[in-house]
C-alpha cells in the first residue's frame, strides 16, 4: 500500500498510513512546532490523526483563524475535566463556541460564584502547565452511549443522539484520562491553551426553554497569545466602562422595570436628551421639506392583514381585541403613512410627498434578547416615507443620502460602512423598474463618492434598498440607517395619484430611518461619548455655584441670564463646601462648572471648570454666554474652553 501526499507543492510516499504531524515534520523539520492541523482533501483534522489515502494536504499554523477556533474546543474540555475533578457530580449540557471564546452549560448542586473562578483557573493552569498531548480516536457510538448511561450523563446523551443520527462510530478526544466526544478537531497540545480568562456567570435553560431546568452558564475568554488575550481585556473592560445601563443609572437617565420588559420609563433628564434628539432630526427634516404626521399606535387588523405584514411578521406583533374586533399595536409606521396619503386625491404635481413621523411601535422582541436602551419593545422610530414618480426616484434618494451624511457627521462618527442590497431571485415588479432602481442607487452612491459593498440578492422582495452602519470608537458595528425602494405596498393598499395622462398610478414608496430608534441611538451615543455627551444634547449644561451667602443674589441673576437664552442650568446655593459641590455636579457629567464668589461679583466675570479639564479659567459673563449659545446652535462636538 502506498500513501501519496501533496503538501505545499511537494510530495512525500509512504508505505502505510502515517500522521499528519509525521508529514509535517517530513516536509518542514525546522518548523513543525508552528503546526497546529491541517486541511486533508478539504477536512480539517488535527495533528495526531492518520492519512489513511493519497491526499492533498493544506497546513494550518498558529497564525490561521481555524487555530483560534480549535483552542476554544480544546479549552471548553479542559474546563470541564477540571471542573469534574472539583465537583464530580457536575454534569455538562451544551457547550457552544462564541466569537469571543465559549460558554459552557452546566448543571450541578453547588451554585458558583465569580469567587471560584481563581481556583478553576489555577487548576486549568496547572493541567496545561504538564503539557499533554491531546489524542482523538474514532470509537463505536453505542459502546459510548453505554458509558454515558452508566454515569446517568442525561445531557451528553440526548445530544449525541440528535448530533450523530445515522452514524456507527463518533470521535471523543482524551484528555489524558478524561474523554468527552468531539465533532471538530482540537488543537494536538494542551500547552496551546493558556490564554483565557473564565470571565462571567449566567443562568440559561436547557435548550432555551423555559419549560426545562435552569442551568449555570460559564462564559470564557479565549485568545491566541498574552498580548491579544491583555488587549481584549482591556476593550472587554471599556466596553464595561462604557455600558450605557451602568452610566444611565449613575445619571437618573431611565429605568426599565419586570411589569413592562422592554418599555423604557425616561426619567426627566433622559427625556431632555431625547427630546434634544428629536429636535434636531425635526430640524434637519423642515429645511428638506418633510411634513411632520401622527398615526394611530392600535390599527384594526384587517390593514396589517392586507399591507401582508400580518402574514410575515406575525410572530412579532403585539394584537388586542374590543368589541369583537380584532387589532395590532403597530410594529411600524407604513401602512398608516399610506393611509394618511390615501386621504384626499392626490396629483403627479404633488409629488414628491416625504412624509415624517417620530412613531411610537412596539414589537414581541425574546425577552431573553432585551438589552437595555439597545434592544427594547416599545420604541421611537425617526420615520419617513417618500412617495414619489419613477423618474423622481433617483433625486430623492440623494436628498436621502445627503441628510443622512450631515446627521451622522454631526456625531463625528468615522467610519460609516454602506451596503447596497440588489434583487432577490423571489421579487415582485417588472425587471425594467429593478433596472432603473438599482442603477439609481448605484449612481447616487458613487455621485456623492461614499465607497459601498454589494450585497447580491439581498434586497427585499419588493425593492433594493441602501443599509448603513456606523463604526464607533471600540470598533463595534451598528446598523442604524435604511433607505429602502418599495414598489409593492402602495398597489397593495390601493393608494395612486393621477398622472400626466389622467390615468391611476402608484407611486413609488422609499422608506427611510436615520437613527434606526430614537431609544437605541440614545444608548449607542451615550457608549460612544462615555457618558460625556456634546453640550447640546446633555440634559443640564451648565451648573453655578455660590461661594459665599452675599453672592447668592448675583449668582441668581446669572441664572436668569442663562435661562433666558435657552441654556439648561441648575444652582447649588447651600452653604456645602464648594469642594462637595464640584464633586456632585462633576458626577453628573455637567459640561460647565462656574464659581461665583467675591472676586467674581466685584470684577464681574466667572471662575469656570470644564468637564475635560481640571485646570481653572476665568472670562466676562457675556463672552461665555455667547461661546455656550454658539456651539449649542452649531451642534458642536467639542466643548469650547476659553473665548475665541
Amino acid at each position: 500500500m502506498h500513501v501519496i501526499i501533496t503538501c505545499d507543492g511537494l510530495k512525500k510516499t509512504y508505505t502505510r498510513p502515517v500522521t499528519l504531524k509525521t508529514v509535517f515534520k517530513d516536509i518542514y523539520p525546522n518548523h513543525t512546532a508552528r503546526f497546529i492541523a491541517g486541511f486533508v482533501n478539504d477536512q480539517l483534522i488535527s495533528l495526531n490523526e492518520l492519512v489513511f489515502r493519497n491526499s492533498n494536504i493544506v497546513m494550518i499554523d498558529d497564525r490561521n483563524s481555524v487555530f483560534l477556533q480549535m483552542l476554544k474546543r480544546s479549552c471548553m474540555q479542559l474546563l470541564r475535566r477540571v471542573l469534574r475533578s472539583i465537583w464530580p457530580d457536575v454534569k455538562f449540557a451544551d457547550g457552544h463556541i462564541t466569537k469571543y471564546g465559549f460558554y459552557c452549560d452546566i448543571d450541578m448542586n453547588y451554585v458558583l460564584k465569580k469567587n471560584d473562578f481563581n481556583h478553576i483557573s489555577e487548576k486549568m493552569l496547572q493541567k496545561i502547565s504538564s503539557a499533554y498531548g491531546i489524542v482523538s480516536q474514532t470509537v463505536c457510538k453505542k459502546f459510548f452511549l453505554d458509558i454515558l448511561k452508566k454515569n446517568n450523563d442525561i445531557y451528553q446523551l440526548e445530544i449525541i443522539k440528535k448530533q450523530a443520527v445515522g452514524k456507527d462510530e463518533i470521535n471523543i478526544c482524551y484528555h489524558e484520562e478524561y474523554f468527552e466526544f468531539c465533532f471538530h478537531p482540537q488543537v494536538s497540545n494542551i500547552k496551546f491553551c493558556k490564554y483565557f480568562l473564565l470571565r462571567d456567570i449566567s443562568g440559561a435553560y436547557w435548550k432555551n426553554n423555559k419549560t426545562n431546568k435552569m442551568l449555570q452558564r460559564i462564559h470564557v475568554i479565549v485568545r491566541a497569545s498574552k498580548e491579544k488575550l491583555s488587549k481584549f481585556i482591556f476593550k472587554i473592560n471599556q466596553l464595561e466602562q462604557r455600558d450605557h445601563r451602568k452610566i444611565s443609572k449613575s445619571l437618573n437617565l431611565y429605568h426599565i422595570q419586570k411589569e413592562s420588559p422592554g418599555m423604557v420609563f425616561w426619567h426627566h433628564d433622559g427625556y431632555v436628551i431625547f427630546r434634544a434628539l428629536e429636535d434636531f432630526v425635526r430640524n434637519k427634516l423642515n429645511k428638506h421639506n418633510y411634513i411632520e404626521v401622527k398615526s394611530p399606535v392600535i390599527i384594526d387588523k384587517s390593514l396589517w392583514e392586507n399591507s401582508g405584514h400580518w402574514k410575515y411578521y406575525q410572530s412579532s406583533i403585539f394584537s388586542t381585541s374590543s368589541e369583537n374586533r380584532e387589532y395590532c399595536i403597530k410594529p411600524m409606521n407604513c401602512p398608516a403613512h399610506v393611509q394618511i396619503f390615501k386621504y384626499g386625491l392626490k396629483s403627479y404635481k404633488d409629488l414628491p410627498i416625504r412624509m415624517a413621523e417620530f412613531g411610537s411601535c412596539y414589537r414581541k422582541e425574546p425577552s431573553g434578547s432585551l438589552h437595555g436602551l439597545m434592544r427594547v419593545r416599545g420604541f421611537t422610530q425617526d420615520d419617513a416615507h417618500i412617495f414619489c414618480t419613477e423618474e423622481q426616484i433617483k433625486s430623492e434618494l440623494n436628498s436621502c443620502i445627503i441628510l443622512l451624511l450631515d446627521l451622522y457627521n454631526t456625531f463625528g462618527f468615522k467610519k460609516i460602512n454602506i451596503f447596497c442590497s440588489t434583487r432577490p431571485s423571489n421579487r415582485i415588479g417588472q425587471d425594467y423598474i429593478w433596472d432603473q432602481a438599482e442603477q439609481d442607487l448605484e449612481s447616487v452612491l458613487k455621485e456623492n463618492q461614499l465607497s459601498f459593498q454589494y450585497q447580491s440578492g439581498e434586497g427585499a422582495f419588493y425593492g433594493p434598498k441602501i443599509e448603513i452602519s456606523l463604526e464607533d470608537s471600540l470598533n463595534r458595528v451598528w446598523q442604524c440607517g435604511t433607505i429602502q425602494l418599495d414598489f409593492y405596498l402602495s398597489k397593495q393598499l390601493n393608494a395612486f395619484y393621477i398622472n400626466k395622462n389622467n390615468s391611476k398610478k402608484n407611486p413609488i414608496i422609499i422608506h427611510r430611518a436615520f437613527l434606526g430608534s430614537i431609544e437605541r441611538f440614545i444608548g449607542i451615543l451615550i457608549e460612544e461619548y462615555n457618558g460625556q455627551l456634546p453640550l447640546w444634547l446633555c440634559p443640564v449644561q451648565v451648573s453655578i455655584i455660590s461661594v459665599s451667602k452675599k453672592n447668592v443674589l448675583s449668582a441668581k441673576n446669572i441664572v436668569q441670564k442663562l435661562l433666558f437664552h435657552k441654556i439648561r442650568v441648575i444652582s447649588d446655593f447651600t452653604s456645602n463646601s464648594i469642594s462637595l459641590k464640584i464633586r456632585s455636579f462633576f458626577e453628573r457629567k455637567i459640561p460647565y462648572i462656574l464659581i461665583y464668589g467675591d472676586n467674581e461679583m466685584k470684577n464681574n466675570y466667572l471662575t469656570i471648570r470644564n468637564r475635560f479639564c481640571k485646570k481653572q479659567y476665568t472670562q466676562d459673563i457675556d463672552s461665555f454666554i455667547r461661546n455656550i449659545v454658539r456651539n449649542i446652535q452649531n451642534y458642536c462636538i467639542e466643548d469650547f474652553y476659553m473665548e475665541d
